[in-house]
């Protein structure tokens, strides 16, 4: 509750003069939508709470993927949702949701990539990276969610599998995209999702998206809180 409270008062400096978006994360039932927000990329890192932390009883297994996506009726898992969202030429989409043609741009090694098979689906912050900040106390329920976030775009995204390897369950410290042009954007990405999830950030993590928002003047952040 204090991350989204120190958000939102910074967010309020800002919000006459950004544009308003509509909410993308569905509500759980009962629960009303919650608006983005969208400040500075300095602000947003500074909204993060600092925690030591801690894998302990971490098992990949505790989140369960790649579900049935948001529409469960079309046949298409979360994975094949986020490849069909984010390629930038549309693969036809055949019986059993298999995926034909189309092409990808991975911006973490800013390559094109075709097949939809020589594609990973990196989650922003890793499973493992997650637990460390939070998910550890949630239920198995709430992991799923997470997991199979398409309620923030920037949750998931599609990259060549040799980058997703390469990153693993790294954060900011230990691991950045070999783009420079891509810094700002992953930094911005990264720290949605924390903020989204009500994750915390260790001190070495929270210094380099600091340092690196400090080189990424105008870029925003936008968290939309999950449900």
């Amino acid at each position: 509750m204090m991350i989204l409270t120190r958000f939102a008062v910074a967010a309020a400096a800002f919000a006459l003069s950004l544009p308003a978006t509509a909410a993308s994360a569905a509500p759980v039932a009962g629960e009303r939508a919650v608006a983005p927000q969208i400040v500075p990329i300095g602000v947003a890192v500074s909204a993060l709470s600092l925690a030591i932390e801690d894998r302990t009883g971490y098992q990949r297994t505790s989140f369960k993927h790649w579900n049935a996506g948001a529409d469960p009726s079309d046949g298409c898992s979360t994975r094949a949702e986020v490849l069909i969202a984010e390629a930038v030429q549309a693969p036809e989409v055949g019986p059993g949701c298999t995926l034909t043609g189309g092409v990808w741009w991975s911006y973490y090694d800013e390559r094109e990539v075709t097949p939809a098979g020589a594609l990973d689906i990196d989650h922003m912050v890793p499973l493992a990276e997650a637990w460390d900040s939070g998910p550890s106390s949630w239920t198995a329920q709430r992991r799923e969610a997470y997991a199979n976030d398409l309620g923030q775009e920037t949750s998931l995204v599609a990259v060549t599998a040799r980058s997703n390897r390469q990153k693993s369950d790294q954060d900011p410290a230990e691991w950045l995209p070999s783009s420079a042009e891509a810094l700002c954007r992953y930094a911005a990405e990264w720290t949605a999702t924390k903020l989204r999830w009500h994750l915390s950030v260790d001190e070495l993590e929270n210094d380099t998206l600091l340092n690196t928002a400090a080189g990424c003047g105008g870029n925003t952040v936008t968290d939309t809180p999950a449900p």
